[in-house]
């Protein structure tokens, strides 16, 4: 299965090898329900799964209910909404949290809603790292246009902040599906081995940049990718775009003006550079000199980080987390 593709891809692929397969997806919670808006849960004709739509304590009713959904005719295979709550019995059965409400979406694959060319673009873009979403009518599951597929300009600020969910009109829901969040950090120096471990926790996939064998060693950076390119080869070989973060910690100009090159020519969201601010002086003038307008330039952050005082490099490290997880989230 591609990382990429994900779920979907694997109910593709589930579904052109000619086996029986349900999508799950959470539409709605209330309460202390365990999985968010928009976890999915991909069911095999055999009962296998993959995914979660609440962490174990639905599962089984899901499952049953696209057991029989895929053992019926037409009529039993079309969509439906389940909802689980502490008025239901049978969410006390399955143990959901106290207080908590789920509503999931139970659908097959085949031509009414899930049909097979809404699914192949879904996926195709999801491996394209598109930004892609689809919206179904919950009130009007078989309707004559079940789903329909946007990019971000349709809805940015669900995809800003990778919320899926119910608009206001209280019927449309949106399953936003966001290319994975990616940190590459130019400068195996201490910073960078607190920051790694900071940003994985917060769902980044991190990549050193650093060509300097001495500091861009396995042994100080266990289990994490490095490329030992160059910092412009290595980014720009790597892909960049708009689900980016760049870092630049080296304090060697010939390498942080490489990378910082390499991002202002980019989409990324987020680029921040280590420095005092009379480094930074100086950096904006070789980047003028190099080309770059002020307007470009503008889009570097630096000092790195949130103001917070920070001395130490897990210190340093905290603040630089929070302010790229503050431009994520609020677009500041």
């Amino acid at each position: 299965m591609s990382d990429l593709g994900g779920l979907p891809r694997l109910a593709l692929d589930w579904h052109l090898a000619g086996r029986g397969v349900v999508v799950a997806t959470v539409v709605e919670t209330w309460g202390s329900a365990p999985r968010p808006v928009g976890s999915q849960l991909v069911i095999r004709d055999d009962g296998h799964m993959e995914g979660s739509v609440s962490g174990g304590c639905v599962e089984g009713a899901v499952i049953t209910e696209a057991l029989d959904a895929l053992e019926g005719g037409p009529d039993q295979k079309r969509a439906r909404l389940m909802e689980f709550g502490v008025t239901n019995d049978e969410a006390f059965a399955v143990g959901l949290a106290c207080g908590g409400r789920i509503k999931v979406l139970v659908e097959a694959i085949h031509g009414e809603a899930w049909d097979l060319g809404t699914l192949t673009e879904l996926v195709a873009r999801r491996e394209r790292r598109e930004p892609v979403a689809y919206a179904v009518d919950i009130d009007d599951l078989h309707g004559s246009v079940p789903r329909r597929i946007f990019g971000a300009d349709a809805y940015p600020d669900r995809f800003r902040l990778d919320r899926s969910g119910v608009e206001d009109d209280g019927r449309t829901f949106v399953a936003v599906h966001n290319p994975p969040l990616r940190m590459f950090i130019v400068g195996g120096v201490h910073i960078a081995q607190f920051l790694a471990v900071m940003a994985r926790a917060c769902g980044y996939d991190v990549v050193l940049v650093d060509p300097r064998p001495a500091f861009a060693s396995p042994k100080r950076f266990p289990d994490l990718k490095i490329l030992d390119d160059w910092p412009d080869a290595a980014l720009e070989s790597a892909g960049l775009d708009a689900r980016c973060a760049i870092v630049t910690l080296t304090h060697d100009a010939k390498l942080d003006d490489s990378a910082i090159m390499a991002a202002l020519r980019s989409d990324v969201f987020y680029l921040g550079c280590l420095g005092s601010k009379r480094t930074h002086a100086k950096r904006v003038q070789r980047l003028v000199e190099a080309g770059f307008d002020m307007d470009a330039i503008a889009r570097i952050n630096a000092p790195v980080g949130l103001d917070i005082g920070g001395r130490s490099p897990a210190e340093i490290a905290v603040s630089v987390m929070a302010q790229v997880t503050q431009i994520l989230r609020q677009g500041k």
